[in-house]
């Protein structure tokens, strides 16, 4: 893969290049603004940009800034946002934007297996949420929840579908078989009203429907 690094830490922009070369992908640019990271990717062939949410100069929005940018521009480039915090609504936003995107927690950097799982999945067009902010969203009470028709079986499908899994990758992590969890997710689909279409789009809308209610 070809990664441009966007983080104004430099400390962990270059401990992330330089785990990503170990690993054997290409860092084609770093930057350490949201202004940096566009130009960077609007004009070097990219696969993946990694952008922290809060860059300079006001330390709040940055990174989703120039990742709207980058989607509108260049919708065929990988996005992934690092963040400190577990922030629901930036999420949700990137979320909303389309396939091969992702949302994780600084900390997932360290667990490196995931981290470049993720990123490999974010790759092939899949989409990615930290499974930390999964957790904090299924057991935050809500006045009208929307897993309430849900069975605890489905909830726990839907929670690996927030994190990204694939039905196979599913049916690995719950023990059962793939033919089951497919059946799960059709009954999670037509609870949630979602028409069909393409399946992966349903998937999608299927997570940005219980996010939208955090």
């Amino acid at each position: 893969m070809r990664i441009i690094v966007a983080d104004d830490d430099v400390l962990l922009r270059e401990g992330l290049a330089s785990l990503i070369k170990a690993r054997g992908h290409e860092v084609v640019g770093r930057a350490g603004n949201g202004s940096e990271a566009i130009a960077l990717t609007t004009s070097t062939p990219t696969d993946i940009v990694i952008l922290d949410i809060r860059m300079p100069p006001t330390h709040t929005t940055e990174g989703l800034d120039a990742a709207r940018k980058i989607r509108a521009e260049l919708p065929e480039v990988g996005i992934v946002l690092l963040s400190a915090f577990a922030e629901v609504h930036h999420a949700t936003e990137l979320l909303s934007t389309g396939r091969g995107v992702g949302y994780l927690l600084k900390s997932r950097v360290t667990e490196v297996d995931e981290f470049f799982d993720a990123l490999d999945r974010v790759d092939r067009g899949g989409f990615v949420v930290d499974p930390e902010l999964v957790s904090e969203l299924l057991s935050a009470p809500r006045q009208a929840n929307p897993l309430a028709g849900l069975t605890q079986r489905e909830q726990d499908v839907l929670e690996l579908i927030a994190e990204g899994r694939s039905n196979a990758g599913i049916a690995r992590r719950l023990r059962i078989s793939e033919g089951t969890i497919e059946k799960h997710v059709r009954s999670i689909l037509t609870k949630f009203g979602l028409a069909d279409s393409d399946e992966d789009h349903r998937r999608v809308l299927a997570v940005l429907r219980y996010l939208d209610a955090s």
